[in-house]
């Protein structure tokens, strides 16, 4: 049983007793597991369970109703019997941070911690300014009841993704980032027999071909950890996955003295992603270059962004760096 699974469970047998205590919040309290760890993502398994993992759910309720009767509410949550499906929250395992990941939250301020911002951004410059990583952590896991719709909808907002400017920006950055370091600089590692920079340079290319990828299906990035993990279960380029985990033999290669092996390997491995990836924009209508080469795609891509002050911005630069 994963987190995700045993926290419904876990609500499935216990919110009907909260509802029971706070009959004047029946129909007002939204009850899920949304939010930071591996279980809300339904990534977690064995090892996850030594830190952090807990039986529990979320409880989301108005700013209004959390003010009046969110202490009281949180106190009956935390009374709730800790040992339930052979798992049991032991408090030497609970970090700080994973103590606030369960129980009450009003609906703002959930969004907030993470956002930086307790409304939907409004303007596309202001998607810019919030990592991929924050968004995919308030927008994964599953709302098991919302009665309301306050939390879904503050939800269903962020899951229509970018605006088209941030997104065409993000793109953008993504490409630069891809052919400078995969396409030129990994190269010229492998020449110069530098094998950590190398290494920096296909992690630079790697994160940023997760990330293209993940944009590219509308959908956010999750923590570094888990983006290849998810990637490989995306609807387009899930094919560049496997090519992926072929590039870190290229160091290795190198430390061999296979300095030809190395540089063919690489060569392949990053034209056939940057192929794939162009083919891809061409699809959606991002870009019309037929270049494998995906700095020649930048211009293309930034044509269609219409806000001024994102398309003054240098086509690398980003947030997510």
């Amino acid at each position: 049983m994963n987190g995700l699974s045993l926290s419904k469970k876990y609500y499935e047998k216990y919110a009907p007793c909260l509802i029971r205590e706070f009959p004047h919040l029946e129909g007002k309290m939204a009850f899920g597991l949304v939010g930071e760890g591996s279980q809300c993502f339904g990534f977690d398994d064995e090892i996850s369970r030594d830190h952090d993992f807990a039986p529990g759910f979320c409880i989301w309720l108005s700013e209004d109703d959390y003010a009046a009767s969110g202490k009281s509410l949180q106190a009956a949550y935390a009374k709730l019997p800790k040992d339930f499906g052979g798992f049991r929250s032991s408090d030497a395992l609970i970090t700080a941070e994973g103590a606030k990941r369960l129980g009450v939250f009003s609906v703002n301020g959930f969004y907030e911690q993470f956002l930086g911002t307790d409304t939907v951004p409004e303007e596309a410059f202001e998607w810019l300014l919030i990592p991929e990583s924050r968004l995919a952590v308030c927008t994964n896991g599953e709302v098991f009841h919302d009665p309301s719709g306050l939390f879904t909808d503050f939800r269903s907002r962020l899951l229509d993704f970018y605006p088209e400017d941030a997104l065409r920006k993000k793109l953008a950055a993504r490409a630069a980032v891809m052919s400078q370091s995969g396409q030129y600089n990994l190269l010229r590692s492998i020449k110069r027999r530098d094998i950590t920079g190398a290494s920096l340079a296909a992690a630079r290319f790697a994160e940023a071909t997760l990330s293209m990828m993940h944009l590219l299906n509308r959908r956010y990035t999750p923590f570094y950890k888990w983006a290849f993990h998810s990637a490989m279960k995306l609807e387009h380029l899930a094919q560049c996955c496997p090519l992926l985990e072929k590039i870190w033999e290229v160091p290795h290669m190198i430390s061999d003295g296979k300095m030809h092996e190395a540089y063919e390997l690489a060569f392949n491995i990053t034209e056939s992603i940057c192929t794939a990836v162009a083919e891809e924009l061409n699809r959606q209508n991002f870009s019309r270059g037929k270049s494998a080469f995906l700095q020649d795609h930048l211009n293309d891509i930034m044509s269609g962004i219409k806000d001024p002050k994102i398309a003054s911005l240098p086509p690398m630069a980003d947030i997510e760096g």
